[in-house]
């Protein structure tokens, strides 16, 4: 019978079968079915954080796509309209580094001459390559997304709804202009936020040379404060040194009669233990006192009144107690200098070089200064020591430069008044992890005002003018606005698009009647992501009152999901500008993840030989494989990738596979009809309604898992599930889909595996869409009524009544029964084809002794026993010993111990090992008192009695008769025999159904065949058994078993 299943091969190629269901998806427009299907259902509105079009996906961005991926197919099947709008980051330093590198410019000034309408457009262009090439891969990965619709964030919406932002806050007075010290790149000429500084893992180790100088004290001949540091670049800009009132200063005797002020908790470990210490006195007796600082005689030195001042910061772990102060470089020492009044000198330019009035420093990189500067104060006697100092170090995040902290003019929005609402906000979104809702938290209780400025090019232009006349700044909220108070409107609408340098070419009308011009700066990238919510809905364009306008129809997210760091980046600063437009969390559910290492668990980076790219790894392992490795890891730790782990993947498919093409491969050859009737499930046997009661329960758990965004255990169900159908199932039901009858029994394990197939599809769907889809192709979709796809099908609903938790209960003890009889033989020695003569299973539990009873035939089948008797006292199958553990016994007895041994000896070994099982103390006599005894006192070892072989857990003991008869070896011969025919057929390449004539030579024949010719001949499928050879054998071999040798001859008696 013509049936319409494909067979497949024996081991699946998985890039092969994505690339086909990419093909089959793409020719049929099945995401765009799904969508119109959808359309009009109930709302999930999902948030997709941009990702940066500026280089190729690495596997690392595929880890957060795959979740997106995930959680918007299960919706989907659940029948949620979406709006499927993948976003592209398409701003900021990050783009311009590359761009640089591109066109081989290395600073800002070969940017300007290279003309910044060409740079803009080299940028433009990036963005564009790079995004068609990343909305490749992610097709590639299987994310379904409306690729036509995706957001880019230098598009002029995007823009004109950060102005608006902007604008929002200068109304609240948050806008301020602000002269600090903040994190620089030398390189990019800009500097970093606060959440990029902290939110970017840009802190590395790294080596620097940390110098103790000998600064002399005022008025105190020769006496010198100990101070020490690791950036000697800074030291130009010294104004202050500070001390830790607590603390113990000494002054301590150096060469000659030098004397040295330190911390005492550093004395040891800056001058040695053998120090003479002179005085001993608390650090608030320094402070007011002056000293002389290291480059007095440079011009802007001169007036400086350097002084010692108290910081609580100070500590001992490093240093000498005693802590350089730089106000105008570093910004610690700024906030403790605007505490004190002490003067912040800007010492080096934005490229990183000394300041023309900074003398014999003038012109030099602070890179490149190190060696001058200890030369210098070598010279000056200044310099104790000098030493190499490993410690952690910011860089740039975007060209990995080294920062350093300068003193420069940018554009801040406060964040005091802000911060309560935001606070107030983020207790409302549902964390996952909770941890990551308190990581938010500690953010915003701690985060510094916002640095939203960047002195450089490729960026949302600053909507902000300042008039050169009367010094107001006017912020500009929209292009409307914009042209309204232009001085040129025409410039407007020729605009060609919102960034520099046209937009620079705009200028406005002020209040006073001066034209003014925008302020260089571009705006930080984290406002281009953060505003997404509002633009991608057109926030603006949209009649916020009314419910149904597209705005209030998908605001605010329901969900969204990206990796820890976004906490204090894209969370952060979504939240920021939500909570400023419209005082609310823009996102209900935020889903957080770790990091994608190699599988050693160390960072990948091409320059370590361990990364591995995108487009590699998907060729070589295929995506479903990738995305099994991301969904099947805890979120809370990071993924371990790589392709041993992959393989390991495959290895678990496989199981599956195989179930699949057992299935197929016996369905082919019945002519299995999934249309025909099947007995109803509550008159299938028991095995059919164990697995489609797991099938039930594992529905239950999928949806929880999906539902709650927390899938990894899922992955692992849905692995013991199949591990269950493969080992268990299909293993017990072999003989059904073998038998040649087409009984009631046969439909009803055909139909049962049949489903429980089409069942785990579904479920791994959203996980592994593509093996889910071939899956479901080959098995369901050419049925008359079939969806087109699997994706197509709606969401299975477990059926309540087919789930039995009393039988599932019942066969976990089944199982565990078999496993402990299995123990028992392989302690035995004896083969677990060899048939045996009892089981004995002991336990007192009813619900035990009931599965037991209920199941004896599967137990006995599976053990391969004759007969099973269930005893309540497990003790009378084992023989016990008894020993004192001295362990514990040495330290509580001392000399006593030995006692203690002897009254030990005399117990009852059996006794003492039911008190301790139910959890009871025994009891000795030692030295005229009783001593209670735990199991942690007492070593209990056992063995079956003679004649049987047991082993045994918490809840169960099980036996097996080890004596075996004459009928019971030859029955093991039997199944030995078997065993080596089926192996013979299949090395020989014969087909599952071929009949054969079969030939045996060997020692016990005639007793052998008299019993079991009619076995063996049903299980081999033999129409006739005979003693010899076989004249026109085509397959010949040879079996050892014991000390016997047999030649077994076949011929096939069919066609294959």
């Amino acid at each position: 019978m013509a049936t319409p299943f494909k067979r497949p091969p024996a081991q699946p190629d998985l890039p092969a079968i994505e690339e086909s269901i990419l093909g089959f998806w793409e020719k049929n427009g099945i995401f765009e079915k799904l969508r119109a299907k959808n359309r009009g259902g109930p709302r999930h509105s999902f948030i997709d954080g941009p990702i940066t079009a500026n280089n190729p996906m690495g596997v690392h961005h595929a880890w957060g796509r795959t979740y997106k991926d995930v959680y918007t197919r299960y919706r989907a099947m659940r029948g949620f309209d979406q709006r499927y709008q993948n976003g592209f980051d398409c701003q900021g330093l990050w783009v311009e580094v590359e761009v640089e590198r591109d066109l081989g410019l290395n600073s800002k000034r070969e940017i300007e001459e290279y003309g910044l309408d060409n740079f803009s457009r080299a940028c433009a262009d990036r963005v564009r390559r790079f995004g068609q090439r990343i909305t490749e891969q992610s097709k590639r990965l299987g994310m379904w997304m409306d690729w036509s619709d995706s957001y880019y964030t230098h598009s002029d919406s995007n823009i004109e709804h950060i102005w608006h932002f902007l604008k929002t806050c200068h109304e609240n007075g948050w806008l301020r202009r602000g002269h600090r010290v903040m994190p620089w790149c030398t390189r990019c000429g800009t500097s970093l936020s606060q959440h990029e500084l902290l939110g970017t893992d840009t802190y590395q180790e790294l080596t620097h040379t940390a110098v103790t100088l000998r600064l002399p004290l005022v008025g105190k001949p020769r006496e010198h404060l100990l101070v020490w540091t690791t950036t000697p670049w800074t030291l130009a800009g010294n104004v202050a040194c500070a001390v830790s009132p607590d603390l113990e200063y000494v002054r301590v005797r150096g060469p000659g009669d030098d004397v040295y002020i330190l911390s005492r908790g550093t004395l040891d470990r800056v001058l040695g233990s053998d120090s003479e210490v002179l005085e001993s006195f608390p650090g608030s007796r320094l402070l007011g006192l002056k000293y002389e600082g290291p480059w007095d005689e440079l011009p802007p030195q001169h007036d400086v009144p350097r002084r010692i001042v108290a910081w609580e910061e100070v500590a001992e772990a490093e240093g000498t107690g005693i802590v350089h102060i730089a106000p105008g470089s570093g910004a610690e020492d700024y906030e403790l200098g605007q505490s004190e009044g002490l003067p912040a000198l800007q010492i080096i330019d934005g490229e990183g070089i000394y300041r023309p009035e900074y003398g014999e420093l003038a012109g030099r990189a602070v890179a490149d200064a190190n060696d001058f500067i200890l030369a210098s104060l070598r010279a000056k006697g200044l310099l104790l020591e000098s030493a190499e100092h490993t410690h952690r170090y910011p860089v740039c995040w975007r060209c990995k430069q080294e920062i350093v902290f300068n003193l420069v003019d940018e554009w801040f929005i406060a964040c005091d008044q802000i911060r309560p609402r935001m606070i107030r906000a983020a207790e409302q979104v549902h964390w996952i992890p909770d941890s990551a809702g308190l990581r938010m938290r500690d953010w915003l209780e701690n985060m510094g005002d916002w640095a939203i400025s960047r002195k450089r090019y490729w960026g949302l232009p600053l909507p902000f003018y300042q008039c050169p006349a009367c010094q107001e700044t006017t912020v500009i909220g929209s292009v409307a606005e914009l042209r309204e108070r232009a001085v040129d409107p025409e410039k407007v609408d020729s605009l060609p698009e919102l960034h520099r340098p046209w937009i620079d070419e705009v200028e406005i009308s002020c209040h006073c009647g001066q034209a003014a011009a925008r302020v260089p700066e571009v705006g930080d990238c984290w406002l281009d992501a953060g505003i997404v919510p509002f633009s991608t809905l057109d926030y603006l364009g949209n009649d916020q009152e009314d419910p149904d306008s597209n705005w209030n129809r998908w605001y605010p997210a329901n969900f969204i999901t990206e990796m820890r760091e976004q906490i204090r980046l894209w969370f952060y600063s979504m939240l920021f500008m939500s909570v400023a437009i419209r005082d609310r969390a823009p996102y209900e559910t935020c889903f957080v993840y770790e990091k994608v290492m190699d599988d050693k668990g160390q960072a990948m980076h091409r320059s370590f030989g361990n990364a591995i790219g995108f487009d590699e790894a998907v060729d070589r392992m295929g995506a479903d494989v990738m995305r099994w490795m991301y969904v099947g890891t805890n979120p809370n730790s990071n993924v371990r990738f790589g392709y041993g782990p992959g393989r390991a993947v495959v290895r678990r498919f496989l199981t599956l596979w195989n179930i699949y093409a057992f299935f197929l491969t016996y369905a082919e050859l019945d002519g299995f009809d999934p249309a025909s009737p099947a007995p109803p499930v509550a008159e299938r046997p028991v095995l059919d309604r164990w697995i489609l009661s797991r099938l039930g329960s594992l529905q239950n758990q999928a949806k929880q898992a999906y539902e709650g965004y927390w899938v990894y255990p899922l992955v692992d169900q849905l692995e013991h599930f199949w591990d269950d159908v493969s080992n268990w199932y299909v293993r017990l039901c072999r003989r059904r889909y073998w038998k040649s009858q087409a009984d009631a029994d046969k439909a009803a394990a055909y139909a049962t595996l049949y489903q429980v197939l089409g069942g785990i599809a579904r479920l791994m769907g959203p996980l592994a869409p593509f093996l889910a889809e071939e899956l479901y192709q080959n098995l369901e979709a050419h049925a008359p009524e079939a969806p087109e796809s699997l994706f197509l099908c709606p969401w299975p609903t477990a059926d309540e009544a087919v789930i039995d938790a009393e039988l599932e209960s019942e066969f976990e003890i089944v199982r565990a029964v078999i496993s402990l009889g299995r123990a028992a033989r392989a302690q035995s020695g004896l083969k677990n084809r060899q048939p045996l003569a009892e089981l004995v299973v002991g336990t007192a539990d009813p619900a035990r002794r009931r599965a037991v009873q209920r199941h004896r035939d599967l137990i006995l089948a599976e053990v391969n026993v004759k007969s099973l008797r269930l005893t309540e006292a497990s003790s009378s199958m084992l023989s016990f010993s008894l020993k004192p553990n001295f362990r514990s016994l040495g330290p509580r007895f001392g000399r006593s111990v030995n006692s203690a041994a002897r009254a030990i000896a005399e117990l009852d070994a059996a006794e003492v090992a039911a008190r301790l099982e139910s959890g009871e103390s025994v009891a000795i006599q030692l030295d005229g008192r009783p001593e209670a005894l735990s199991d942690q006192d007492l070593i209990v070892r056992y063995e079956g009695i003679a004649g049987l072989a047991v082993a045994v857990d918490s809840q169960l003991a099980v036996g097996i008769s080890t004596e075996l008869d004459s009928a019971l070896e030859l029955e093991g011969l039997a199944r030995e025999l078997v065993h080596a025919i089926q192996g013979l057929r299949r090395d020989a390449g014969f087909e599952i159904a071929d009949r054969i004539s079969l030939a045996i030579a060997g020692p016990d024949l005639p007793e052998l065949l008299a019993a079991h010719a009619e076995e063996i001949a049903g299980e081999v499928l033999a129409e006739n058994v005979r003693v010899g050879s076989l004249e026109g054998a085509e397959a010949r071999g040879e079996i050892r078993i014991g000390d016997s040798a047999y030649a077994i001859e076949l011929e096939r008696q069919s066609p294959a």
